[in-house]
């Protein structure tokens, strides 16, 4: 996930965080809070779950924020 602030300073620098996740996707997907990428704890069970959804916010220095789904 990728977000940009055009301010300077703080108020530029963006943090991402989960909005919204099941318990057993925050257990498969690592969401880096810098660089917005999300990687994989573990290997992909298609047993276990064959779709999931991840709710990211993106919050920058001045308390600004957004919210994007990750299917």
């Amino acid at each position: 996930v990728t977000a940009t602030d055009a301010d300077d300073g703080l108020n530029g620098q963006v943090k991402y965080s989960y909005q919204m996740v099941s318990l057993k996707a925050s257990e498969i997907f690592h969401l880096d809070a810098e660089t917005g990428a999300i990687t994989l704890m573990r290997n992909l069970d298609f047993e276990e779950g064959t779709a999931y959804e991840l709710e990211i916010q993106v919050r920058d220095g001045g308390d600004l924020s957004d919210i994007t789904k990750v299917v």
